[in-house]
């Protein structure tokens, strides 16, 4: 998947902190985009006349702060969801490493994909507030908040309602890494040169190609865990949700049975479009929090240049450089005394 690329010289704190900020950025400018594509898949009234009309739909009936409902749950998940995935990710590939320390790109896929649903499983209650935020009526609101939607559904519906529809992040998982798989392992076709040799729009306009096959081919999965996630029989009209089901099995039946094959894919517009701005703003500002890290670390001199300071060894740790920098500060420390000493 596209992810932005580990720097040695950034510490942990720092590469968690860059990745957060970009992620919650991305996800705050891409927001509008994302609440059409869940009303579409959960099939509120918003998404009964097409994409461009929901839009001014939403707008009509919810104004601007419309579009941004659920954002705060979206993005209080992206710390978590981080750590999780980051630990469970580097768990796994070292299990699967040879004894040179390789791993292949199918395994190396399937780990992400493994920890991705190890992430979702510890982050699922925030994802479940986000939809029923978003799917909500604003001018006679149920849940008030992240907090208020997390006590009330935990307190009317119980524990297992936070985790509803949790099974189909799993099974979706299968579909996303054989996409992610099918693309990765044609991009030096695509390129007619080695990955080794990929520039950085190159790894970007990769990571959206992987996303948007992934994502579509997962897309059925997610858009009736999203109807799973909303349908309440304690909410007025069962949550907004289009059709009434009693499963995940059920839910898949009654989708195709009242609205067709392709109504499992109510919402792709969206998703696809919010593609390339999400992970273009996503490693721009990625980049941004970093050059002022590597700044602060001592590595280039300004942050709004990418020119390296003179004299210092890039390969070296932060830890690392501070050590040296502390060293060569005792030595001529200790010199500037000895010449004081010789003088008197």
């Amino acid at each position: 998947m596209a992810t932005v690329k580990r720097d040695d010289r950034l510490t942990r704190s720092q590469s968690f902190v860059c990745v957060g900020f970009a992620g919650f950025f991305s996800k705050t400018v891409t927001s509008p985009l994302e609440v059409v594509k869940i009303k579409s898949q959960v099939g509120t009234f918003h998404s009964k006349r097409g994409f461009w009309q929901s839009f001014l739909i939403i707008y009509q009936n919810e104004g601007l702060r419309g579009f941004w409902k659920g954002n705060l749950a979206s993005c209080l998940r992206l710390f978590p969801y981080n750590a999780v995935h980051l630990a469970t990710y580097r768990k796994i590939v070292h299990l699967h490493m040879d004894e040179l320390g390789f791993i292949s790109q199918w395994r190396a896929i399937f780990a992400g994909g493994l920890a991705g649903v190890v992430a979702a499983l510890a982050t699922y209650p925030l994802e479940v507030a986000e939809t029923r935020l978003i799917v909500q009526n604003c001018r006679q609101p149920t849940y008030i908040g992240v907090a208020h939607s997390l006590s009330k559904i935990y307190k009317n519906e119980g524990l297992l309602a936070l985790y509803r529809g949790f099974s189909l992040t799993v099974l979706g998982a299968v579909p996303f890494s054989v996409g992610c798989y099918a693309v990765y392992m044609n991009l030096d076709k695509l390129w007619q040169e080695p990955p080794v040799r990929f520039t950085p729009l190159q790894n970007l306009i990769n990571g959206c190609l992987a996303a948007g096959v992934a994502q579509t081919l997962s897309y059925p999965f997610e858009t009736v865990k999203r109807k799973m996630q909303a349908q309440s029989a304690r909410l007025p009209h069962f949550g907004g949700v289009d059709v009434h089901f009693t499963g995940m099995i059920d839910c898949f039946i009654q989708v195709i049975k009242h609205n067709g094959v392709l109504s499992l894919w109510n919402g792709l517009t969206a998703n696809t479009i919010k593609i390339v701005p999400y992970f273009g703003l996503l490693f721009t500002c990625f980049e941004m929090c970093k050059q002022v890290c590597l700044y602060r670390n001592g590595y280039i001199i300004s942050p709004l240049s990418y020119k390296l300071t003179p004299g210092v060894d890039q390969s070296l740790g932060p830890n690392e450089l501070e050590e040296v920098k502390r060293h060569l500060k005792n030595r001529n420390f200790g010199s500037g005394d000895s010449s004081l000493r010789n003088r008197w």
